[in-house]
């Protein structure tokens, strides 16, 4: 990265959605209170009045936090007695649950780049949203125990339904998205066979057409699959557009099991692709510092996990939220949960907080993004956490005002 004049003026080793991350550095740097223009303390001032007298308050983590603005968010909520969600309730619950109730056959992305010789693209195809990970992981780069890189590996695409693997699989399975599924459970229990069953066809294929296809395909995948030392399954962690929850659970659900059962014959690691803006920190700090990752509920005097019907669209739809308190880059909301707490009283803290095109807050507090103008710690999407740097001077940091924040309710609450 080159700075001139405290301007980003060439990002030369970032893809094309980095480089848009970063822009050219630029931020706005305002405090307003009903859009006009204030002191970051009358700011402070005017959202810890709203924060204070809500019976019902959300504090809501986006993206572009870093883990220690994440942090002094959770000690926000605390002190106020809100529900306290993020954007992963919307995107990647099913996978949040799913890895709970099965765990996780899971590696770090270095593990990957060294070891794993069959890379599954299952649905995905990462050159559209993460660009650098076949480079810098799998399956282009060399290993320790794939020296020659590409050449070393078998790539292997499902495409379900409509959703592609990369163009250059050297093998590709074609199956219908509503047998995924299905697919994904008879490939376990093809897995749990005896040496030599799957091949050998120990087991009967069903006489219904449809059930015989899955498992036929099935047979054929397994085959692919325990042909490699290491297995590494690749496949999108957050729910895609149209998706129901219910379904996005048990597709997540399925590969995991997958995964799993592929630890028996072969090893085996699932690597679920999450976006940017360091979600999966926010995850990692509400897990440990409430013990639970999403929809966590301050309002009995301790954090409760209700992922079922405490998240904060559940919340904003049932007309429960008296204030909302969000964190982050406003932008990423959904529309549907912008519509839902569209009358809310809202407090917005976050990167172009001032410009947010979702909300119509009445506090907003623009602060620095992380990576760009904020520096600390930011999680991978492997659950790695790595140290963000601040290139270019700019707004304040954000874990800075939102714990202004938290003093100035504590104390007018102390003085009532």
């Amino acid at each position: 990265m080159t700075v001139t004049d405290g301007r980003i003026v060439e990002t030369a080793n970032a893809c094309e959605l980095g480089a848009a991350w970063f822009g050219d550095g630029s931020a706005p740097s305002a405090a307003l209170v009903n859009t006009r223009r204030v002191t970051i303390d009358e700011a402070v001032a005017a959202a810890a009045e709203i924060a204070a007298s809500a019976a019902r308050p959300l504090v809501y983590l986006a993206p572009g936090l870093t883990c220690e603005a994440q942090r002094e968010a959770v000690a926000l909520a605390d002190a106020i007695g809100a529900a306290l969600d993020t954007i992963t309730s919307d995107t990647a619950m099913g996978a949040i649950l799913a890895a709970q109730e099965r765990g996780r056959a899971s590696s770090t992305l270095g593990e990957a780049r060294h070891r794993a010789d069959v890379v599954v693209w299952w649905g995905v195809d990462p050159a559209r949203t993460h660009p650098r990970y076949a480079e810098r992981y799998a399956p282009l780069p060399p290993g320790l125990y794939v020296p020659e890189g590409r050449a070393s590996r078998t790539l292997l695409a499902v495409d379900v339904g409509d959703a592609r693997g990369a163009a250059d699989a050297d093998r590709r399975f074609a199956l219908p998205a509503e047998d995924e599924v299905a697919t994904l459970t008879a490939l376990r229990a093809l897995l749990a066979l005896p040496p030599g069953g799957i091949a050998d066809s120990v087991v009967a294929p069903p006489s219904d057409p449809v059930a015989a296809a899955i498992w036929a395909r099935a047979r054929v995948l397994a085959q692919a699959l325990v042909a490699g030392r290491y297995v590494l399954i690749v496949a999108d962690g957050e729910r895609g557009p149209g998706i129901a929850p219910a379904v996005d659970h048990a597709r997540v659900s399925a590969l995991i099991a997958l995964a799993q059962a592929l630890n028996t014959p072969t090893r085996a690691a699932l690597s679920l692709l999450r976006a940017g803006g360091n979600r999966s920190g926010a995850e990692s700090v509400l897990t440990a510092q409430t013990g639970y990752p999403v929809a966590v509920d301050f309002a009995r005097g301790w954090p409760r996990y209700r992922p079922h019907d405490g998240t904060a669209a559940q919340l904003a739809a049932r007309h429960e939220v008296d204030a909302l308190i969000l964190i982050g880059d406003a932008d990423a909301l959904t529309p549907d949960l912008s519509a839902a707490l569209a009358t809310v009283p809202a407090v917005v803290i976050g990167p172009r907080a001032s410009a947010t095109s979702r909300l119509r807050p009445r506090v907003a507090i623009d602060t620095g993004l992380a990576g760009v103008h904020d520096a600390g710690t930011a999680f991978r999407l492997d659950d790695v956490p790595l140290p963000v740097q601040a290139p270019v001077p700019g707004p304040g940091p954000a874990a800075a005002v939102v714990k202004a924040l938290r003093e100035a309710v504590v104390t007018r609450r102390q003085t009532k």
